[in-house]
């Protein structure tokens, strides 16, 4: 009875024997493998890393290093002697300073501001119109629009560049030929490139031509994310195409045309191909931008110093004007 009461007790007390019982008589337990799981379960978990460890090691080699060396040359008196040499000396804030002393780097800075500010407002007006109108497009008419939007986007820059020198070229142009037809006998030989307004507003089309695919495309394709029955509910209460646009579009989709529109200050400001095979900065520095006057200073005058500074400068300027939207856009976003 002593014998039993004391099994009894055992029994209950013991947390081990309430959980596992005993193997039986002639049996073996069986091997604990948590570990060899959790060396498997690590493993898995660094597979996507190893996999993407290359495209990560390569975008640093040609993004960071360049970027990182042209920081280093702005801080250095680096010439034409330096570039075979390679031994440059290291001259602080001396070229920023002799940069922002320049007032010929302001105008071109109040420049780059302008020429930003209309492309961009062009694109985002545009490219929303045209997303819209594919929305109400029939199937075929939509699938040839943006088969048209697609074969812009993907035409190679300089190739369509190249086309545009061509439509307004001053004698056999395109541009000039219709012109004369609808009546304006003064654009008859008129040259483009030789009036800096002109060549100004020449690029400016450009450019707009070439971004608006892009962004047209992205915001059609966020359109389609909208629920119909919004749609239903304006009309049904009696809003019209502002008003929805205003109150139900626009609200839904702005994180995609904040990200456009960052996308497309980026691409604007930094342009250059374009620039430089149509005037060259020119006529009598018209159409100069940051990246074409860096890039005129470092190979006109071979001071690669100055250039690197104005390079750096070009990608403070541009952070500063993101940081300062993104934080105008997350206020709007807390007040709603």
């Amino acid at each position: 009875m002593g014998d039993g009461q004391t099994v009894a007790s055992t029994t209950r007390t013991d947390p081990v024997h309430s959980r596992r019982p005993a193997p039986a008589p002639g049996t073996h337990r069986p091997p604990d493998t948590s570990g060899t799981v959790r060396r498997a379960t690590r493993g898995t978990a660094l597979w996507p890393y190893l996999l993407i460890a290359p495209t990560v090691a390569g975008a640093a080699f040609l993004l960071a290093y360049p970027l990182v060396r042209n920081l280093v040359i702005s801080f250095q008196h680096y010439g034409v002697r330096e570039l075979i040499r390679g031994d440059a000396d290291f001259t602080g804030f001396d070229n920023y300073r002799e940069l922002l002393g320049d007032d010929e780097f302001w105008q071109v800075a109040r420049r780059t501001l302008w020429w930003t500010a209309v492309n961009v407002v062009l694109i985002m007006v545009l490219s929303t119109l045209v997303a819209l109108m594919l929305q109400r497009l029939g199937k075929r008419m939509r699938t040839l629009v943006m088969t048209g939007l697609v074969l812009a986007w993907a035409s190679p820059v300089i190739a369509t560049t190249t086309v545009f020198q061509w439509l307004f070229a001053s004698r056999l142009g395109v541009v000039n030929w219709l012109l004369v037809r609808l009546g304006f006998d003064s654009y008859d030989g008129y040259s483009w490139f030789a009036h800096g307004t002109a060549t100004f507003t020449v690029l400016v089309v450009l450019v707009v031509w070439q971004s608006v695919p892009f962004a047209a495309i992205t915001l059609y394709s966020a359109l389609l994310t909208v629920p119909a029955e919004l749609y239903e509910s304006a009309r049904i209460d009696g809003a019209g195409g502002g008003r929805i646009f205003r109150s139900v579009t626009l609200p839904i989709l702005r994180p995609v045309f904040a990200l456009v529109l960052c996308l497309e200050v980026i691409w604007v400001f930094r342009c250059f191909a374009q620039i430089w095979a149509v005037s060259k900065g020119g006529p009598d520095g018209a159409t100069t931008t940051l990246p074409v006057y860096a890039y005129q200073v470092a190979q006109s005058l071979h001071r690669y110093d100055l250039g690197a500074a104005a390079a750096t400068l070009t990608v403070h300027a541009l952070t500063l004007i993101l940081i300062a939207y993104f934080r105008q856009m997350f206020q709007q976003e807390a007040e709603l």
